[in-house]
């Protein structure tokens, strides 16, 4: 694949962006299984977020093209390979952890409508339906818009500057791969799908990845690669789930459990190692302190997603210990803002190697590398500007069934939601542990 001369070729009515309903994140499938069994009805909303405000998205990005790419996505089905794989490969070592009633749901799914309007050089984008169908929508819009930010950039470049530009995009993507082959112990995943450059991009990283790294390359979040080329599909959960069931929750007593009551009920759907708890949505100093000792004994691993890691990983360690569990029987799955540091060019994040020297020996550990292996364009445009920079962009859940849905998160700037919800959330579950750090990605 010419990646210049495609990304230069403007001529095709429509290039899809999302070219599959498979084309996203694994933990999508698993999380929409549980919500089907168990949710189905509950109305949501979501609303996509450019957090990166100095990038006006409604300036370069058309609203017909970007409307086209939506209303491809909404003529999208299923096809039958898809169900057949969904249905019948080993994940996680399991076999057919999907249900035939979710393939038969999978069968007949379309995406609800969408509303979108420009709105002072952003867009409000929006999503409303019920939950078994809307949560699709996240990685789909952010990956569309994603991609419709950097074809606009393509086209303030000549053919030949975009051969320039990928050909040090992918020098520095070799570069950090370099730096990680044959380090003892690593597990690496991708996990780059909602925020990256673009989907043959993604594509080329992949298997850039799995050339390179070797066994160390353990599989990528993005479903539609996995089964395309035989990769491990890799993810379990997200904040979502617990943002819906703390909406849902009838008042502070129940708010405060909600976290604990998702946990249960994904145990009583899900085994092995899809027990992999996300402790950060409310704050992880106090999911921990509260957690009931289930969590420690029969969940195999834990991702840290907004705390500085090395805080992270100790509070971890130190909560497993007085809980009586060795930390060596269970992992950590870092994967917030993850970069490798290489010649010229500092990690935009924290290395994966420094991690890996702090925590190696102490207790398991795994990588999911997102946007700064899907989407480093930093330093590699011709003219020297921050065009192909990528964006902070998220899609959350905003309202269950009327309610507004709240994330707090290990950092202030992460915290979503009105702000009365929000102050009620921390006057519920507390502050304890949370920092105010810069947003990267």
């Amino acid at each position: 694949m010419d990646l210049a001369k495609r990304a230069y070729d403007h001529s095709y009515r429509i290039d899809p962006i999302v070219r599959s309903l498979l084309d996203t994140d694994f933990y999508k499938l698993l999380m929409a299984q549980f919500i089907f069994e168990r949710y189905r009805d509950v109305r949501v909303r979501f609303a996509l977020t450019n957090r990166t405000r100095s990038v006006r998205l409604a300036d370069l990005i058309d609203e017909a093209e970007l409307r086209a790419h939506l209303d491809h996505v909404r003529s999208l089905r299923f096809r039958e390979n898809e169900l057949i794989w969904i249905a019948g490969a080993s994940f996680y070592g399991q076999q057919r952890i999907f249900r035939p009633k979710f393939i038969d749901f999978l069968r007949t799914l379309q995406l609800p409508d969408y509303e979108l309007t420009p709105d002072d050089g952003q867009y409000r984008l929006s999503f409303e339906g019920s939950w078994a169908e809307t949560t699709w929508w996240e990685i789909y819009a952010l990956a569309i818009v994603s991609e419709l930010k950097s074809r606009a950039a393509h086209r303030r470049r000549s053919e030949i500057e975009l051969d320039f530009l990928y050909a040090s995009a992918k020098a520095k993507l070799l570069a950090k791969l370099r730096r990680l082959k044959g380090f003892p112990g690593l597990s690496i995943s991708e996990f780059g799908t909602r925020r990256r450059h673009g989907f043959l991009w993604q594509e080329w990283g992949v298997l850039a990845m799995a050339e390179v790294l070797g066994d160390a390359f353990v599989g990528t979040s993005n479903a539609h690669l996995a089964f395309k080329h035989g990769f491990e599909a890799k993810g379990t959960n997200a904040h979502e789930l617990p943002m819906v069931l703390a909406a849902l929750a009838g008042d502070d007593a129940e708010l405060a459990q909600a976290q604990y009551r998702l946990c249960a009920e994904w145990q009583d759907t899900y085994s092995g190692n899809l027990l992999v708890a996300l402790p950060d949505t409310f704050g992880t100093t106090q999911f921990l302190r509260h957690a009931p000792d289930w969590l420690a004994r029969d969940w195999k691993g834990y991702r840290p997603d907004s705390k500085p890691p090395f805080e992270a990983g100790e509070e971890l360690l130190g909560w497993l210990r007085a809980r009586g569990v060795e930390p060596r029987e269970r992992f950590v799955l870092f994967s917030d803002g993850l970069d490798v540091g290489i010649e010229g060019f500092r990690p935009h994040g924290v290395d994966i190697l420094d991690i890996h020297h702090k925590f190696a020996g102490r207790i398991g550990l795994a990588y999911g590398w997102g946007t700064n292996a899907t989407n480093d364009f930093r330093g590699c445009d011709p003219r020297g500007e921050a065009l192909f920079d990528p964006l902070s962009l998220v899609c959350k859940v905003t309202h269950a069934d009327g309610r507004p849905a709240v994330k707090l998160s290990d950092n202030y700037e992460k915290a979503s939601g009105p702000p009365d919800e929000v102050a009620r959330y921390w006057q519920v579950f507390g502050t304890e542990g949370v920092s105010r750090a810069p947003l990267q990605v």
